[in-house]
């Protein structure tokens, strides 16, 4: 009897000469900030001892030395100093040169990536106006890693010709974090199914929510906080009372940030809020989802990270400019590398995931916010995967079906990435998959901050090519173009 041949047909992939790589002088200015209150009110007292004839003496040179590297950087000294004069000493009048020059000591400068720029997510980008025919213009969310490995999200554009020659535009030497809308507008209905998934539902949470409309901002939840802790404890405050504190840091951890509409796409740079993010965003997995009106609303799902635990977020966009971060919820939300199919099937969201770190698994809900049922999808079977596999972006639809970029850790750690084909109606159905990686670190790829990975997070087919950015070992990033064809053919 003969043997099955467990020979792969051969793929052909072009690695482009392409390479984004970390760039030290693309700095960001930042607050910093102090444990302790005592630490603000002693740094602004020795401001305002300063004598106000030396007050414009010590500010010229700062302006005189970040001007040149700061967009808006008046605007942003001055808006720090508003941030803290609260720590301010009451009455008196202060020169508007030294309240720029107290928010000078409260802010640096940080080398967003100054480490690494790397795991990718490619979709087309909004605007398509005045490019040449047969030309497709694309957005890139980067991977930013700098000091300490706190990770933050960037953006790249560039255009693929008629002939998918690929060209990155080059980036402003500006960076700017985005203003925090301060007050938030939350859905009862959606906060209240979250406050019982947290074990904080009961009496005195339904006494907070039922002060609130069936829209409320963060302002207002304060105020009920407040109103119920006065009723029920006299003298407590938020931080004092668990259910109340749950509550406070479940409506911070869903807010929503505002780029200048003037801004460059690449001067954009995201950084962690929330305590919960606070040693990164990692691996931003864009797709454009089409809603059942035809409609395109951007979603992405990241990693957030403390320091020791990770848990998948999301956020949301129409024009790369207003974004909204929301908390992902219910038993379906562990692990890392969720990622979104870019419509609805069968009238439900639907969603692959990761929930015990070594499978693929499937997911569908009839809401973004919430997954709660998983079934198992895809295991480790070849040998270069053995140690786990998940995936590497959102399905891209073809006509054979969802193709989906995966990767698998194998011998010595090393990440390869994989692809596998699900049916177009039922994704529970696997019809195709890779016996061997579609591309293995090789040469100076293996070379980096974290050696021996390949890894993306989204590609992009046009046409009957894929259009693959990936990252080369947790550093900088490629570009590789492969025939979609050539895929497909060569999955068992």
């Amino acid at each position: 009897m003969k043997r099955p041949s467990l020979r792969q047909k051969t793929v052909s992939i072009r690695r482009t000469e392409i390479r984004l790589s970390p760039d030290q002088g693309r700095v960001v200015l930042r607050p910093l900030g102090f444990a302790s209150d005592e630490e603000y009110v002693k740094i602004i007292r020795r401001a305002l001892a300063l004598p106000e004839k030396d007050v414009q003496r010590v500010l010229d040179p700062v302006l005189q030395e970040f001007s040149s590297r700061h967009r808006w950087l008046i605007k942003r000294l001055l808006a720090r100093f508003h941030h803290l004069e609260h720590f301010l000493p009451p009455g008196g009048d202060i020169s508007e040169a030294r309240k720029l020059l107290i928010g000078s000591y409260f802010m640096f400068e940080y080398s967003a990536e100054s480490a690494a720029l790397f795991n990718p997510s490619i979709l087309p980008h909004p605007d398509q106006s005045g490019l040449p025919k047969g030309s497709l213009r694309f957005l890139l969310s980067l991977r930013s890693t700098g000091e300490g490995h706190v990770s933050s999200i960037s953006f790249r554009s560039g255009v693929i010709d008629v002939h998918n020659s690929i060209s990155v535009d080059p980036p402003s030497r500006f960076l700017t974090e985005p203003e925090l809308i301060e007050n938030p507008t939350y859905h009862k209905a959606l906060f209240g199914r979250k406050v019982a998934e947290m074990g904080l539902a009961g009496e005195w949470a339904q006494r907070v929510l039922g002060r609130l409309e069936d829209f409320f901002t963060l302002k207002e939840l304060k105020h009920a906080l407040k109103a119920v802790l006065q009723e029920t404890a006299p003298g407590r405050k938020i931080g004092d009372d668990d259910t109340a504190k749950g509550l406070w840091l479940l409506a911070q951890s869903n807010y929503e940030i505002r780029f200048p509409p003037d801004q460059e796409l690449s001067e954009r740079i995201i950084f962690p809020v929330t305590s919960l993010q606070s040693n990164g965003l990692e691996d931003v997995r864009l797709t454009a989802h089409r809603d059942d009106r035809g409609k395109t609303v951007y979603y992405a799902t990241y990693t957030a990270y403390d320091g020791r635990n990770v848990l998948p977020q999301l956020f949301e966009t129409e024009d790369f400019r207003h974004f909204k971060f929301a908390t992902l919820n219910g038993p379906g939300v562990r692990n890392k590398g969720m990622a979104l199919f870019p419509r609805k099937i069968k009238g439900l969201f639907a969603m692959l995931s990761r929930q015990d770190g070594e499978n693929i698994f499937l997911m569908y809900s009839d809401n973004v916010h919430f997954w709660n049922e998983s079934r198992l999808l895809l295991s480790p079977a070849h040998s270069w995967e053995f140690v786990k596999i998940g995936n590497c972006g959102s399905p891209i639809e073809t006509e054979a079906g969802w193709l989906v970029l995966s990767h698998g850790v194998g011998p010595m750690r090393k990440y390869c990435l994989g692809a596998f084909l699900l049916d177009r109606d039922d994704p529970s159905k696997v019809i195709g998959r890779l016996k061997k990686p579609l591309m293995s670190p090789e040469g100076a790829e293996r070379d980096g901050y974290v050696p021996n990975v390949l890894y993306t997070c989204g590609g992009l087919v046009r046409g009957h090519q894929l259009i693959l950015p990936y990252g080369l070992s947790d550093r900088v990033t490629g570009f590789a173009i492969i025939p979609v064809d050539d895929i497909l053919a060569a999955m068992a």
